[in-house]
């Protein structure tokens, strides 16, 4: 018996001992792709040293005597810190992500292999200067060296059981053209929903739900757009309808609140914002610019922060780039600074195909008949086998499926013309003044965004960066044929005429997704789902109140948590809640008692959260009824700013515009009320135990460890509770928010502050892997220059 107890045990110990042996040699080979921080590499193609410092959250100050070799150097620090990320982006852009991570991304792949991206950008370096070309060349190789310098390949790749390929310059174009997936899709969808809608409603009430303004808009110029009457029940009588249509919408949609947002379906929470106040309002008399770009939360975070030096150039610019590209996107260079927001234009016409009757081939065109470019598609599989995919295109784009009649569409967007893509951004590292920085944004090769800039003298202004089609002779709302001679995109709009404001007559510009501008100007960018107004509100109104401004007054701003959209919904909500007993009675105390924020310890902001999405989630589904009864498989989504259609509705009551199930409006709303209370008790013991944060917890995952939950721990991001909410400056949600805060002064960067979520590094092993992270969290400021150097690792000439 003690024999064999002896025996088991020292199997045992032999097991262990293996198993400690396994885990070293897994150490050992995941630090092997740790980058050095210290020390000399060479790295051919520089033309002199350059010298990388790494603070103490990881942020690189890079010097050398020229941007052509900061550029070789950075794209050899993002391939050491984020490969792995570059390397996902680019195959997502070209769809391509099938090839390195299996089967299951195929359908990704080919919705996004339609666009024939890598093919497009590849075209785009034709268009390149020779000095243009040389920079990419030189990015491209830096990453290569980058990658080549690490002892072992980014652990990643060793857990996949894959080699990483080569950068090759396109890729630079394909991370940009991700860019313009992530930020306005890729299939028209808001348009195809129109075009759906359209096909079903009267026109007055298609207006309505898709088109309404936004009665909280505060635009720049201070335009007027006004909104769409409600209908008469001459126009649509929804109390004529059979009430069986209503019954599929209600089991569909029992749901107020999405409480399992995902990061590939963020609409439901948008957000992201830019401000500025001239000199004449701040307290050094210089401009002072703020920006934070919401965008999915991920592991490692979409920017890398870094500060560029050429010593001999007179360059210092300091802000976020994108691993996978050159240049600064959004920061300061001590003479300007500059910041983005999404703009929500229209940039994408689904075009109408008429195929000349009894040739399939060939389709109409305003120059004669065409043929279909036909295009076969290697969809290359880990572990699986290929598969073909074909694909047919016209002079205007891809064939991407058929409108409601059954028509055939092509897909006219700014990311498939070579003209639109460019590397022009870089520019605003350089330039010098207000105009100057607005001439860069306006020619930029990038999805079109509101560009705020302010510069050291004081002027501020607004400005679309990107370039911008300009239409003739057909709706761009809807699908349309362009086969008639002036119809379609007839070029792009000159720089005089590209929507911006400069020195507003306020002293202050602001930019939160909403309309920024009217008129004219308004209907050159047209309306992509521009967002509700009420961000923009908000800001705007913070900014009335600043005089003698310092960077520390707008980080109020950023982290502004009021309710203030939602005051009338809790009020709403109060008056239907009076008198009440049960779980009524327990959710009356806590709305009373809710002091109006997005904070993670409130109950009744929940609740009145919840009452507000279950009332304009259920008056979409019924104003649509029809329609997404005869397409139940289209990606229906509630637009931005039908949530004021869902308040006038429930202000002026109309018997008309009411689901036929119900007596009366008052009934509806109380069966409201009772959804939204039911659907905050999240398996709570009590409701007030059903928090806010409760319901807004942060899920920051690294890719890896979304297909291997059991790498979690190690890899992302620790789950944390946070105020704020899509009305609000403080945008949040699960999986949706700043992906980066700052603001400053350019000329006094080292009075301006940082924020960004995770860390620095792609590398868990890594002591910047998190840092930064919780201050983000907190909300606590921290500088927006690199601090005092801990490390410092030289680039030195091959």
């Amino acid at each position: 018996m003690r024999r064999a107890a002896r025996i088991l045990l020292r199997a045992f110990g032999w097991l262990l001992l293996l198993a400690v042996i396994a885990l070293f040699i897994a150490w050992l080979a995941l630090r092997a792709s740790l980058p050095d921080t210290d020390g000399e590499v060479r790295v051919a193609g520089l033309s002199k040293a350059v010298r990388i410092e790494r603070d103490a959250l990881g942020v690189p100050v890079l010097r050398g005597a020229s941007r052509t070799d900061l550029t070789r150097a950075t794209g050899f620090l993002h391939a050491q810190e984020r490969f792995f990320q570059m390397d996902l982006t680019r195959r997502a852009a070209a769809g391509e992500l099938a090839g390195l991570l299996g089967p299951g991304l195929l359908e990704r792949d080919r919705s996004l292999r339609l666009h024939r991206f890598r093919s497009r950008a590849q075209s785009a370096l034709s268009r390149l200067t020779p000095a243009e070309r040389a920079d990419l060349d030189a990015y491209s190789e830096g990453v290569n060296a980058g990658l080549a310098a690490l002892d072992g390949r980014p652990f990643e790749y060793l857990l996949l059981g894959s080699e990483p390929e080569p950068w090759r310059p396109e890729d630079v174009f394909l991370v940009t053209l991700a860019m313009w997936v992530d930020l306005q899709g890729s299939t028209a969808r808001h348009e195809q929903q129109h075009d759906r809608l359209a096909a079903v409603l009267p026109e007055p009430m298609y207006h309505l739900v898709e088109r309404s303004a936004s009665t909280w808009d505060a635009p720049l110029d201070g335009s007027l757009v006004p909104g769409e009457p409600l209908p008469g029940p001459d126009v649509y009588d929804l109390r004529r309808l059979d009430p069986g249509l209503f019954d599929a919408a209600a089991t569909a949609k029992s749901n107020a609140l999405r409480l399992t947002w995902t990061a590939e379906d963020p609409d439901s929470m948008v957000g992201s914002n830019n401000w500025a106040l001239a000199g004449e309002r701040t307290a050094s008399g210089r401009a002072l610019v703020a920006n934070d770009m919401h965008l999915g939360l991920r592991v490692p975070n979409t920017w890398y922060r870094m500060r560029l030096v050429a010593e001999t150039e007179g360059l210092d610019v300091t802000g976020v780039s994108l691993p996978g590209t050159p240049a600064i996107i959004a920061g300061s260079n001590g003479r300007v600074a500059w910041g983005f927001t999404n703009s929500y234009g229209d940039y994408q016409d689904l075009v109408v195909i008429e195929r000349v009757e009894g040739e399939p081939r060939r389709y109409r065109t305003a120059d004669g008949p065409r043929e279909f470019s036909r295009h076969q598609e290697v969809l290359q599989v880990h572990s699986g086998e290929a598969e073909i995919l074909v694909i047919e295109e016209t002079i205007w784009g891809p064939v991407i499926g058929e409108d409601a009649r059954g028509r055939p569409l092509a897909l006219a967007w700014t990311a498939h013309r070579p003209e639109a893509l460019n590397l022009r951004l870089a520019g605003l590292e350089r330039a010098a003044n207000l105009d100057q920085a607005i001439d860069v944004a306006a020619s930029a090769g990038i999805p079109a965004q509101n560009a705020l800039i302010g510069d050291a003298s004081g002027r501020i202004g607004w400005v679309v960066a990107g370039r911008i089609p300009e239409r003739a002779g057909f709706d761009p709302a809807l699908p349309a044929s362009w086969a008639e001679p002036g119809s379609g995109w007839v070029g792009w709009l000159e720089r005089d005429r590209q929507p911006h404001i400069t020195d507003p007559e306020a002293g202050a510009a602001w930019s939160a997704n909403a309309r920024v501008v009217g008129g004219e100007m308004l209907a050159l960018l047209g309306d992509g789902g521009y967002a509700h107004g009420a961000r923009s509100r908000q800001i705007r109104d913070r900014l009335a109140g600043l005089d003698d401004a310092v960077p520390a007054d707008f980080l109020d701003i950023h982290l502004d948590d009021r309710a203030t959209y939602l005051a009338q919904w809790q009020t709403l909500l109060l008056s239907l809640l009076d008198g009440s007993d049960g779980s009524r009675a327990e959710a009356l105390e806590l709305v009373r008692a809710s002091p109006g924020r997005a904070a993670v310890d409130d109950a009744g902001y929940r609740i009145v959260r919840e009452f507000e999405r279950t009332v304009t989630d259920r008056a979409f589904d019924m104003l649509t009824v029809e329609a997404r009864s005869r397409w139940p498989e289209f990606r229906w989504r509630v637009p931005a700013r039908f949530t004021d259609v869902a308040w006038r509705l429930v202000e002026e009551r109309p018997a008309h515009l009411l689901d036929p199930r119900y007596e009366g409006w008052d009934a509806w709303l109380h069966a409201a009320a009772d959804a939204a209370i039911d659907a905050s008790r999240d398996g709570c013991a009590r409701l007030a135990e059903c928090t806010w944060g409760r319901a807004n917890t942060t899920r920051m995952q690294h890719p890896l460890s979304m297909a291997l939950p059991w790498l979690a721990p190690v890899l992302d991001m620790p789950a944390a509770e946070m105020p704020g909410d899509w009305s609000m400056p403080r945008v949040q949600s699960p999986v949706f928010g700043a992906s980066e805060r700052f603001a400053v002064e350019p000329g006094r960067e080292e009075q301006g502050y940082f924020h960004m979520p995770g860390g620095q590094s792609g590398h868990p092993l890594s002591p910047w892997y998190r840092a930064g992270h919780e201050a983000w969290v907190r909300g606590e400021p921290t500088p927006f220059l690199p601090g005092p150097a801990e490390h410092a690792l030289t680039l030195l000439p091959r």
